[in-house]
């Protein structure tokens, strides 16, 4: 992540995965979510602030599931229910609970089907949001299969040349496993910057990258500027513009709606602003294509070839997706995950509120 959405050193309230994931644990449930829900609704939040990914843990996503519960917007006992289901493929109906919960379940029927048959590619409707999307992929790749994870949701981005927003920040994720190196992991939005960046842009204070953001009519914003009024801005597509391959970002937007709503039975949110997050989760077996360690062995051999490519002038060194996470998740573990003061201050509020024990800092 970008350092200007790193909670400055100063500011920083450490505190461990322990005592975190304990502590969201704990609020889960006095919301009324069973243990076991709990457990892996903490592990998605958890997995996020652990890897560096602040704009999915808990500073930004866990006040917003607390108030969807406590408002009746999401319903703290829905269950999987399947719809439509063959050897290799399922659709599901999440219940009109958290993502974070519904998709790693819906991605291990995934997993079992590519068990069976190569491949499962399973779809989940009537969700609330699913979190960081390369959680989910993440699940196959420690399987010795390749994870793929798609979300679509929400209205925040304008298509290129539009006035309005229309469609989702739709994550793309897709895992595979190594040996030694890391694993690959790409998880990126479809739109210039994803939508919880500009939350920690304005709790942080500091300005958005120009083309990141459009003004309300549309129009590219292309200088650094902070955050307008909610109503006054549009997110972009990936690229920005249509010249710098805005269209890109915006086809593969729409593409996430095909195969997240339309193919499981669900309306994209431009056409049901209720539909809620909609899931395409996809497992393939390694060794139903090519044998697993050979397939490691050149797959690291690429990787390799990607990290000892010359820097530019400048630059230190090349990484690949998947290393920056892999050494947060690494310095976190060992030094605690660092949260703003004002974080600390909602979850002291938030734990009073819910009678829940207080989270312990370092």
């Amino acid at each position: 992540m970008l350092e200007r959405f790193h909670v400055p050193t100063a500011d920083e309230v450490r505190v461990s995965e322990a005592a975190l994931r304990t502590t969201v644990e704990s609020i889960f449930m006095a919301l009324g979510i069973a243990a076991e829900d709990a457990r892996q609704g903490a592990d998605v939040l958890l997995y996020a602030d652990l890897h560096g990914v602040e704009t999915h843990g808990v500073s930004n996503m866990l006040r917003v599931y607390v108030r969807q519960y406590q408002d009746g917007r999401l319903d703290p006992t829905g269950e999987l229910t399947i719809l439509n289901e063959r050897p290799s493929t399922a659709a599901i109906d999440g219940g009109n609970t958290l993502g974070i919960i519904q998709g790693p379940k819906a991605m291990r029927i995934a997993i079992e089907k590519a068990r069976n048959t190569g491949a499962g590619i399973v779809t989940v409707r009537n969700v609330g949001h699913t979190g960081a999307v390369g959680y989910h992929a993440m699940l196959a790749a420690h399987e010795d299969m390749i994870g793929v994870s798609l979300t679509a949701g929400g209205a925040l981005v304008a298509p290129t040349f539009g006035a309005e927003a229309r469609l989702g920040t739709n994550p793309i994720a897709l895992a595979a496993p190594t040996k030694t190196l890391p694993p690959f992991l790409f998880d990126a939005a479809t739109s210039s910057v994803a939508g919880n960046k500009l939350i920690l842009a304005s709790r942080l204070g500091v300005t958005l990258h120009p083309g990141w953001i459009a003004s309300w009519n549309g129009t590219p914003i292309m200088e650094e500027a902070h955050l307008p009024e909610r109503g006054q801005f549009l997110q972009l597509p990936l690229g920005s513009t249509r010249e710098m391959g805005s269209h890109k970002g915006y086809g593969l937007a729409v593409m996430n709606e095909i195969l997240c709503s339309i193919l499981g039975s669900a309306l994209p949110s431009m056409l049901d602003a209720d539909s809620g997050s909609k899931q395409f989760l996809a497992a393939y077996d390694i060794s139903a294509f090519c044998d697993v360690d050979k397939f490691k062995e050149s797959l690291e051999d690429m990787l390799q070839k990607l990290l000892d490519t010359p820097p530019a002038p400048g630059l230190e060194r090349v990484i690949y997706p998947g290393v920056a996470e892999e050494e947060e998740r690494a310095e976190r573990s060992a030094g605690g995950i660092p949260l703003h003061p004002e974080v600390i201050e909602w979850f002291n509020a938030t734990c009073d509120e819910l009678g829940v024990a207080q989270l312990e800092t370092l």
